[in-house]
């Protein structure tokens, strides 16, 4: 296998092991996150041994990629900018907004459109409405280094 073809192969088992859990972990099911989020009224907080255990695997991960290196890339791709910015919490305000509206993040929701169901679909087409609203946005925006 040459490595241009081995690295989007890994990215493709990486990402059918990634939906798989998020479908066997019930994180793609809207009610199960709503009422994990619903920490006031009837809270269901099983989605924490979820996250836990996410949290563990990427952990040991990043110990071992960051101490080894990648297999597929010279160096690890890991962000540069580090800080936190107005455009960094307005766009947390609106991912969590639209997560406890609808049930869904990103990841969850790309599982869902599997699933035969029409609001998986309908929230994956608003968010890449939304994100090339945000695009275009930004792209009218003066940042502060061109202003």
């Amino acid at each position: 296998m040459t490595r241009n073809f081995a690295a989007p192969l890994s990215g493709l088992v990486a990402g059918i092991i990634f939906g798989a859990g998020l479908g066997i972990s019930e994180m793609a099911n809207p009610e199960k996150v709503l009422a994990f989020l619903d920490v006031l009224g009837n809270w269901d907080p099983s989605l924490l041994f979820t996250m836990g255990g996410a949290v563990g695997v990427t952990f040991l991960g990043y110990r071992l990629v960051l101490h080894r290196g990648p297999v597929f890339e010279q160096q690890p791709h890991l962000p540069t900018k580090t800080d936190i910015d107005r455009q960094l919490l307005a766009g947390a305000a609106v991912f969590g907004i639209g997560w406890g509206l609808a049930g869904y993040c990103p990841g969850p929701a790309v599982t869902g459109l599997g699933s035969g169901v029409l609001e998986p679909v309908l929230f994956v087409a608003a968010m890449l409405v939304g994100s090339q609203v945000e695009r275009l946005w930004l792209r009218r925006t003066p940042t502060p280094e061109t202003s």
